[in-house]
């Protein structure tokens, strides 16, 4: 019982270092768990695949640690891990962070410890991410169904160009030739009913549209993420020749702000209210919505810009008037498709979350434009011409 508690002890104290107080894995804080055949403390989530890759697993506080480990723990740990496992990961490769879905998380640990792809040793990362061409198999969801469908597709960093065909045959065209420049992918898994699901977003002219695909292997699927990333790389240090990896990496891909139903209705306020699926890209400044989830183009995006903001300061009183007594919070913006200024009413957005995560995307408001009951006018005259006060369309929840 005495070594016992000394080895917690000895175990709590290694915690407490700056390198060890964070899983090696996911970054969570405050790792309780460590594989003490790889001498390295991870989180709860992490450490369930670690136990599933028969990496031998102990809780720090709960099971009991022999002499022999501990010192094993002592001699190792995280930063020496990262130094073995991580030397050579390439700039683009995603690092998955605590609440990424569970495959890229499992994917990044299989990628360590079991093929020791960033050692630089061995031949890799896989060669998809070296040639700058990609080319297999997913299964996409199609258009006017939810039934998926095997598509090829292409990669090719050098058109800087992903490519996909509706028929095996390739010589009648492809179905679509998407400029990387434009694209995004982000893991979906709860949105497409798949583990293994992935969301492809890229500009059609002045639309924005969405392929959902999966694969049936995991690794595969992390791998057509990670080309994707690696030709997206390569595009924006083409673009940007000067720009350093810590400003391009965030611009590779990115998950949205905040995704998720509310109901509109038409720009006269007198149709019938409407369900339909908004996201917030903070990056490029949009609020877009679709007529569901799983819908292929979005039907209209308002634009956020410095300018639009500075709007709210001289506009306050007459985008409050537009609230009424109901109380709602309202946003306002422009669309670019038609011109037209058009509004989301939000009734309960404290509980919703939705007005302060449009308020991050803007950056820091001036405190004396925040009412009780915050109303948001983000109009650009300059850009379209419409008058500031012309009433557009209303969501609300």
């Amino acid at each position: 019982m005495a070594n016992h508690e000394r080895n917690k002890r000895l175990l709590l104290e290694l915690l407490k270092r700056p390198v060890n107080g964070r899983c090696a894995d996911c970054g969570a804080p405050d790792p309780q768990w460590a594989s003490y055949k790889l001498g390295v403390f991870v989180c709860l989530n992490c450490s369930g695949i670690h136990r599933s890759l028969c990496s031998r697993v102990k809780s720090v506080t709960l099971d009991f640690w022999e002499d022999e480990l501990v010192e094993f723990m002592k001699s190792n740990g995280n930063d020496s891990a990262k130094a073995l496992f991580e030397k050579a990961v390439p700039a683009y490769y995603y690092r998955p962070q605590e609440h990424d879905c569970a495959v890229l998380r499992e994917q990044w640990i299989r990628a360590k410890y079991e093929r020791m792809e960033f050692t630089g040793e061995t031949k890799y990362p896989p060669i998809s991410y070296t040639t700058g061409f990609y080319e297999g198999v997913l299964w996409k969801k199609g258009k006017e169904n939810t039934q998926f469908l095997k598509r090829k597709f292409v990669l090719s960093e050098r058109d800087f160009t992903l490519t996909y065909y509706n028929k095996e045959d390739e010589s009648k065209g492809p179905k679509a030739i998407i400029s990387i420049k434009d694209l995004n992918a982000t893991f979906q898994p709860e949105k497409i009913g798949h583990p293994q699901g992935l969301q492809i977003i890229y500009q059609d002219g002045s639309h924005t549209r969405n392929l959902y695909v999966y694969h049936k292997s995991p690794e595969e699927i992390v791998t057509w993420f990670n080309a994707i990333r690696a030709a997206r790389y390569a595009y924006l240090r083409m673009a940007y020749p000067t720009g350093s990896d810590e400003g391009l990496i965030p611009k590779i891909t990115r998950n949205y702000l905040k995704e998720g139903y509310m109901e509109k209705t038409g720009p006269l306020q007198k149709e019938q209210f409407k369900k339909r699926w908004f996201v917030l890209d903070s990056q490029n400044r949009k609020l877009l919505y679709f007529k569901d989830q799983l819908y292929r183009m979005q039907k209209s995006w308002g634009s956020f810009s410095s300018a639009q903001r500075t709007k709210v300061t001289q506009r306050r009183s007459v985008s409050h008037s537009m609230v009424g007594e109901s109380g709602s919070v309202a946003l306002r913006w422009t669309r670019p498709s038609d011109g037209l200024s058009s509004c989301v009413s939000r009734r309960g957005s404290r509980r919703s979350g939705w007005m302060p995560s449009v308020r991050s995307s803007l950056g820091p408001w001036p405190r004396r434009i925040m009412p009780l009951k915050p109303t948001f006018n983000l109009k650009d005259e300059q850009q379209t011409g419409v008058p500031t006060g012309q009433r557009g369309e209303d969501f609300s929840v």
